[in-house]
Order: C-alpha cells, then sequence, then structure tokens
C-alpha cells in the first residue's frame, strides 16, 4: 500500500517541485496540497495521510501550528517540517514540538523521498545539514563518545532523540523525573553537548532514536 503524503507551502513552485518529486515515486502517493493552514488542516482530516510536509514559514502563518493542530486531528499522521534555512531557535522549536522530520528545502529528491520512508516507518529523519549546524552552534571541543555513557545514560540519550521530556521519560524507566535530570546533566557533560536539543539530534543523527534499539 502507498505512503499517503500531503504537502504544505505557500510557495507554488517550491509546491510543483516536491509535488513532482512524489509523485514519480511508485511507493508514495500524494493526496493533496495546501498554500495555508485551512486548507491544510481540511487535507488532514479528510484523508488522514501517514505523512505531511508543512513548510516552517507560511504566510503570516507558522507550520508548527499546523503540526499541534494536526495532530488533535489525526494522531495517526507524522509531520516533517520543510524549511530554506534554519535559525537555532527553530530547530530547538521543532525539537521541543517533537516533529517526526525536519529537512532543507534544497535537499535533493532522492534525500527527500528517504526522509518520507523513514518517517513513515516510525523512525525521525533531521536533515545532516540541520545536525551540523545545531552541533556547531555549541561550538564543543571535543568529539562525542558513547562509550563514555553508562548504559542507563545511552537509554535516556535515545528517549531524548524520541524528544521525549524529563518527566516522560521518567515515567517510561519508572525512576525519579531528578534522576532523569542527573542523567541528562552528565550526558551532556561526558559527550561536550550544549544542551538537550544538541543531545537530541545528536541521538538522531547516531540512529538512537529508534523505539527498539
Amino acid at each position: 500500500m502507498a505512503i499517503k503524503v500531503i504537502m504544505v507551502d505557500d510557495h507554488p513552485l517550491v509546491r510543483r517541485g516536491i509535488e513532482s518529486a512524489i509523485r514519480l515515486e511508485e511507493t508514495l502517493e500524494l493526496t493533496g496540497s495546501a498554500a495555508n493552514s485551512t486548507d491544510a488542516l481540511h487535507l488532514i482530516n479528510e484523508h488522514r495521510p501517514n505523512v505531511a510536509l508543512v513548510d516552517l514559514r507560511l504566510h503570516n502563518e507558522h507550520g508548527l501550528d499546523i503540526v499541534r493542530k494536526g495532530r488533535v486531528i489525526s494522531p495517526e499522521t507524522r509531520f516533517i517540517i520543510l524549511t530554506s534555512y534554519s535559525t537555532e531557535e527553530e530547530i530547538r522549536a521543532a525539537i521541543k514540538e517533537n516533529v517526526d522530520g525536519y529537512i532543507l528545502k534544497e535537499a535533493l529528491p532522492e534525500e527527500l523521498i528517504g526522509a518520507i520512508h523513514s518517517v513513515s516507518q516510525g523512525r525521525k529523519y533531521f536533515d545532516p545539514a540541520v545536525v551540523q549546524f545545531a552541533m556547531e552552534s555549541g561550538r564543543y571541543s571535543k568529539k562525542p563518545d558513547l562509550g563514555e555513557l553508562t548504559p542507563r545514560e545511552l537509554e535516556v540519550l535515545k528517549a531524548l532523540g524520541r524528544g521525549l521530556n524529563n518527566l516522560a521519560i521518567a515515567d517510561e524507566m519508572y525512576i525519579s523525573e531528578h534522576t532523569i535530570k542527573k542523567h541528562v546533566g552528565a550526558i551532556l557533560q561526558k559527550l561536550d553537548l550544549k544542551d538537550r536539543t544538541q543531545a537530541a539530534l545528536f541521538a538522531v543523527s547516531k540512529g538512537l532514536h529508534q523505539l527498539n534499539q
């Protein structure tokens, strides 16, 4: 069965280019396109897509608002944010919103198709350029070494990569939120990472966020 996809972007040329790439892929089915949040939410409600590609910056609107509202309408839909460039603040907001994917519009068609497939299978996808930007913004002095983490800290790092907050991680691991905070602090120190946003992106870049890993 083909993966149902909708596209949300207010730039006609960008939208048509991405639509063409999707239509050329037999495993994907483009079920609709929209240029604003009203039409996007209507499409989500009507088609219940497997994946929604959402422009981060729509005219007078924000893509993350569509993600939040779309999840209420269709909890099973996974969301990939599209953007021309990223600021550190936007990356943080996307991580906090626990988007399923984040990719630059300049990505090659095969990268976009790969991201859609990955996200549809329950994995997260962050454009390597986004990961590199976020890591470099922390100006870390050494290469992060997973071997420095304890098994419990590694489990916490995986959960950070899945976008979970401290309370959710604590509930999942049956330990206190205070203990999770200590583990997060240890992870940041051992891996020489700036904050939990970098830790989450690092986990994604290493594939640690996959649930059964």
